[in-house]
């Protein structure tokens, strides 16, 4: 697979339609935590970066062709929930089209995660959002 962008601790690569999300913390307490196919989890702490990888990964002709191959409708923000912080682990929580390798019920830490490219738009609003309401 080859790499889209690097940014901070995030990689990303892409295999046709899917980018493949890979975090240095990978297996350590910090590392991003996925519910197969219902949803994703966050450090706070890496919202930032996470938020500027995606933003690169959106200028690219990969996203804009999987974008064209697919529904106008698709990459919305409405298939993420809105962010919701847990103070307990400090890591935000999306409900949305995330995948992991293992399908165990629950969120677990993952070495990596997919995200078809077109459902990265609405992931960036959602955690854009999410970053802007911090701020306030």
């Amino acid at each position: 697979m080859p790499t889209l962008t690097t940014v901070a601790d995030w990689t990303i690569t892409a295999s046709g339609d899917t980018a493949t999300f890979t975090h240095a913390a990978a297996g350590g307490h910090w590392a991003p935590r996925v519910w197969s196919g219902r949803g994703l989890a966050i450090a706070e702490a890496d919202l930032p970066a996470l938020d500027k990888v995606l933003g690169e990964v959106l200028k690219l002709p990969i996203y804009w062709l999987a974008r064209a191959r697919r529904d106008p409708g698709a990459g919305e923000a409405a298939v993420w929930s809105e962010p919701r912080y847990d103070s307990g682990d400090q890591f935000v929580h999306l409900d949305g089209p995330c995948r992991a390798d293992d399908p165990a019920a629950g969120y677990r830490p993952v070495p990596a995660f997919a995200i078809d490219l077109v459902h990265l738009r609405g992931l960036r609003i959602r955690v854009a959002a999410y970053r802007a309401a911090a701020w306030r």
